[in-house]
């Protein structure tokens, strides 16, 4: 009897949860962008929610079967190009080391600049496939979707939720023009660092210079990457009146991938949610022979390294300076690497293929996370409390690192001067200046203080998205404004006019009067 009533219980369960899932179409940018993806979509199919991801052919991290989602496959070239961004980090080094401030390098990033606008190219190509195939589309609007689920780095996802009528939910760190922020929540450049300036919200005035001619470039490459794109396919397919940029900015709600213990206080908006380290979790146990190496440290503990997806091989002789300033130290180290082992290595250094790398940040014994400073490694250290030596190479990278070490809790290496002295110096610093530690946990400690989980946060306000069918009453209306009306310089101007206009009548009306004063005084005289 009492079995028959638990069977009948977890049914009945079973059966409102599936009921009160929702249907999500999940527009992803591969990479590491995927990988934090991928964390919403597990919590989401956890909770009953049914998922469809749309991902290109030859995508390098989005698989085609999962137990989480379905997918759509689309035949394009416009998937992650790996063997790229491989190349051009070997490229960046060579340059940064050999001709850091010269030619070459500018020649690269226009290069970088290029392939960036090759991409978008790409997306559109995808987008078009999709947007040309009459039975996906129609199927895609049979599906009865409650929302789009997208990331605004590529702006295939705000074009397809407009297409489908569709509420959208942005995960967000970076869009197609720039910081998340940046495209909807005013943005004054005189207080709030533009992304690649390597700035503070404190800025003395050349830093406000070259916070200024920072932006001018970020519009240059916007300018360069994206016009070229996206406003001829919204007018093909969507009309002249169609703003590509205005239809993601109308998104719903904006899941913001930080939060203000490592971003610096600036405007926000009512519909931006921030879940900065909502990828972050209690350790768990390590395997066993990694433990046992763990252990062997002793007192001195452990250094991780870790460069992230991209970065895991580096040149010969970088990779040989580091291992030398490593073999130097009395703590273990275990090191994600792949390529040529390096000639310097030291017996206290571990070299490995793949690591856990948030369990071996939440071990009691890690002492220094060396990182090459992406948004998911930096977040993991601060949730974890652990002090940081960078290794900026491309991307948000460097001013990621800039944040933290204005913060006091990471330690700069450039790496184009990078030798095993510099790196070693750099290295015992932090292991043993105790502010390095206790600011990171200082910042651990104020990220943790939250009355819900970040991923809870997160995963609630897509559902209020779906159940509410968009939240339109948290959007803010500026962006549909003319840059004269949103600075109101077309009332400034009247303004300006009116008081002119009064101002002449008085004068004239003054002069008048002082004619006729003039000329009654001079008939009286005669």
């Amino acid at each position: 009897m009492h079995h028959s009533v638990s069977v009948t219980l977890l049914l009945l369960l079973f059966t409102l949860t599936v009921g009160e899932g929702g249907k999500i179409l999940v527009v992803p940018v591969d990479g590491s962008h995927w990988i934090n993806m991928k964390v919403l979509i597990e919590e989401l199919h956890a909770r009953g929610h049914q998922m469809t991801v749309v991902r290109a052919s030859n995508s390098w991290y989005i698989k085609e079967t999962s137990p989480l989602y379905t997918s759509i496959t689309i035949p394009t070239t416009g998937g992650f190009d790996e063997d790229f961004f491989g190349s051009l980090v070997s490229s960046l080094l060579k340059h940064r080391r050999e001709d850091y401030t010269g030619w070459g390098h500018f020649m690269l990033e226009l290069k970088f600049l290029d392939k960036f606008a090759e991409f978008h190219r790409d997306m559109i190509k995808m987008m078009t496939t999709m947007f040309e195939d009459e039975a996906l589309m129609t199927s895609l609007q049979d599906a009865k979707y409650d929302m789009v689920l997208t990331d605004p780095a590529t702006g295939i996802g705000g074009l397809l939720g407009h297409r489908l009528g569709l509420p959208m939910v942005f995960n967000v760190r970076w869009t197609i023009h720039g910081e998340g922020h940046s495209a909807i929540a005013p943005s004054p450049l005189s207080y709030v660092p533009v992304p690649g300036a390597e700035l503070t919200d404190k800025m003395t005035f050349f830093q406000r210079v070259k916070n200024f001619l920072t932006y001018v470039f970020e519009k240059y490459q916007i300018y360069r990457t994206v016009i070229p794109v996206y406003p001829a396919f919204c007018q093909r397919f969507f009309g002249p009146d169609v703003d590509y940029f205005s239809l993601f900015q109308d998104a719903d709600i904006w899941l913001m991938r930080n939060d203000f213990t490592f971003e610096f206080p600036r405007p926000t908006m009512p519909n931006v949610v921030y879940m900065g380290g909502f990828q972050c979790k209690p350790s768990k146990p390590l395997p066993a022979d990694l433990e046992e190496f763990v252990q062997s440290s002793g007192e001195h503990g452990v250094i991780i390294m870790s460069l992230g997806t991209l970065f895991s091989e580096l040149p010969y002789d970088i990779a040989d300076e580091i291992a030398a300033a490593f073999a130097q130290l009395p703590q273990k180290v275990i090191w994600r690497h792949i390529g040529r082992r390096p000639a310097t290595l030291g017996n206290n250094t571990l070299l490995v293929d793949w690591l856990p790398q948030n369990d071996l940040l939440g071990h009691t014994m890690t002492k220094v996370f060396v990182a090459h400073g992406g948004t998911n490694g930096v977040q993991e250290a601060i949730y974890h409390g652990v002090p940081m030596v960078g290794l900026p190479l491309v991307f948000d990278q460097p001013d990621n690192l800039s944040r933290m070490s204005a913060k006091g809790t990471a330690k700069i290496v450039d790496i184009a001067t990078l030798d095993r002295t510099v790196f070693l110096e750099a290295l015992k610093e932090v292991l043993y200046e105790p502010s390095y530690r206790e600011n990171m946990q200082r910042l651990s400690r104020l990220h943790r203080d939250q009355p819900m989980k970040p991923l809870d946060r997160a995963i609630f306000w897509i559902e209020y998205v779906m159940r509410n069918g968009g939240a339109p009453h948290l959007r803010t209306q500026s962006f549909r404004m003319s840059w004269m009306a949103y600075h109101s310089v077309d009332v400034i101007l009247t303004l300006l006019a009116v008081v002119l206009i009064i101002s002449l009548i008085t004068f004239h009306l003054i002069k008048f009067l002082c004619k006729r004063i003039v000329l009654k005084m001079k008939i009286k005289r005669e």
